[in-house]
């Protein structure tokens, strides 16, 4: 029988109260790993009841206190990179490679909110008036949650954990039921990193734990990460709730590749862009558009970079990308493929119906290109969340950019180009929050908010950095005099 995991509450491993449970399957071999429970709304009050009586210690405690956790913890993620990578691979899917890099990515967050005893420091201005100062003070707001998705669990839960407790709240993480293990092993972590009781908990489950999670009157603030349908629900459920909220929702990143660019240097980057993480992340190029006399030559390539990627299983040796998440995903992606077809779309490489050997129960879909590709086509406008590549064309820089502002998203917009003008132009009139000069996965660093425009996006403050700060923080203005006749004489 499979391993139930567990929630940790109040600083402990705690069994759930849930009846239910699904199971926890490796993509690449169907086998299963784990079994998750399905948290109830006890589970999720239970563990905010320990997180608000926690928070009244741990607002208290010294922003520079605050942090020495965080640079425990990042010692251990470093120590423990390779087991937590391949727990990645094996619950997500994806190469050895791409788990470390996630990882990566992750420790750089913890380095960052590490800054907070200079991020969250307020403004002042004496004399604003005669004798009277003034000063903006930053505070927690006290519970906070995370929602995470599958195809970064060991990163995306670092977009808001180590910013939210070091400014001074409890943060409750609820993760994809689909990648539970992940998170089982960095709490495990946590756990040994010396956090009070309380300030980090993980609560596991469904659509029943993020319910409980958006209507708990003691949570202020909520983070999401997933599709767009659900980023909207939780945005509207939690705003209606007097919840802070920033959601992260789905794309669909288009590439313009001009005349001009190198291209084996483009085809090799936008390969990765398009067909890296099994195209599983909300930066995945999935519409390139060539311009001009780009097409044969790009078309061209891009077909023979998409044949020759080797798929199986991610911690296999040479391995470029592993499977899609589950049977339905592969089912899914599968049948737009084939509506792609229908639409007037010619399949020019075809991943549907391959077996990776030794991992034939395995859910893959191998590179896809789809070219002349419909701009009004389901496919161009829906986002596939695979390794799909749809290929479209344009005369001019001009028609290029109105193909990319002509869509509801606005994740990323990336171009290839050796010229300045058409570099600067793209990145002034694009409608996009993360845009790629010569880069095929224009994701910010660490130290910058994680953008999103349109349909890709819903609230005001992003993850990361100074946004996150924000985020994590309430204002407060105190306006002070202090008469000279008050002044006690000695």
């Amino acid at each position: 029988m499979a391993e139930r995991l567990q929630n940790f509450v109040d600083g402990a491993w705690r069994t759930s109260n849930a009846a239910q449970a699904l199971d926890v399957l490796n993509p690449a071999s169907a086998k299963v790993l784990a079994e998750v429970p399905l948290s109830t709304a006890k589970d999720v009050n239970d563990a905010v009841e320990v997180a608000e009586r926690a928070f009244l210690e741990w607002r208290r405690t010294p922003v520079v206190d605050r942090v020495q956790p965080l640079f425990r913890l990042k010692t251990l993620l470093e120590e423990n990179r390779e087991d937590l990578s391949l727990a990645i691979t094996n619950e997500c899917g994806k190469t050895l490679a791409e788990s470390k890099g996630e990882m990566q990515r992750a420790v750089e967050n913890v380095e960052t909110a590490c800054g907070m005893p200079t991020m969250m420091q307020g403004t002042n201005c004496e004399d604003i008036a005669s004798g009277i100062d003034e000063h903006m003070i930053r505070q927690p707001l006290g519970v906070v949650a995370a929602i995470t998705p599958f195809n970064f669990p060991g990163m995306i839960p670092f977009w808001f954990m180590p910013y939210a407790v070091a400014a001074g709240n409890c943060f409750l993480l609820k993760p994809s039921e689909r990648v539970p293990i992940t998170s089982q092993k960095i709490f495990a972590l946590v756990q040994r990193a010396g956090f009070p009781k309380g300030v980090v908990q993980l609560v596991n489950g469904g659509r029943d734990a993020v319910n409980a999670i958006l209507d708990h009157p003691g949570i202020r603030a909520v983070s999401f990460v997933g599709s767009t349908a659900t980023a909207k629900y939780v945005y509207s459920r939690a705003a209606a709730n007097g919840k802070r909220a920033q959601c992260q929702g789905g794309a669909k990143n288009p590439v313009v590749v001009m005349p001009d660019a190198d291209m084996e240097m483009t085809t090799r980057i936008l390969a990765d862009s398009a067909f890296g993480c099994a195209g599983q992340r909300c930066l995945a190029a999935s519409v390139a558009i060539s311009v001009g006399e780009a097409r044969p030559k790009f078309t061209e390539q891009m077909m023979a970079t998409a044949s020759r990627r080797k798929v199986g299983y991610g911690a296999a040796p040479d391995v470029e990308m592993g499977p899609v998440i589950s049977a339905e995903s592969k089912a899914r992606i599968e049948g737009l493929i084939a509506k792609g077809e229908r639409d007037g779309a010619r399949v020019l490489v075809d991943g549907r119906g391959r077996k990776v050997e030794g991992f034939e129960d395995g859910y893959f879909v191998m590179p896809t290109v789809l070219d002349d590709v419909p701009p009004d086509a389901e496919t161009a406008r829906t986002e596939i969340f695979g390794p799909v590549l749809s290929l479209m064309h344009a005369g001019t820089i001009e028609e290029a950019i109105a193909l990319v502002n002509g869509r509801s998203y606005g994740n990323m917009a990336c171009i290839f180009t050796t010229d300045g003008a058409h570099a600067r132009r793209f990145r002034y009139e694009v409608n996009a929050g993360n845009v790629g000069i010569n880069v095929g996965v224009a994701a910010p660093m660490s130290t910058f908010p994680f953008s999103g425009w349109g349909e890709s996006f819903f609230g005001d403050l992003h993850a990361q950095a100074h946004h996150a700060v924000e985020f994590y923080t309430q204002t407060k203005v105190v306006v002070e005099r202090w008469p000279k006749e008050w002044s006690r004489k000695f």
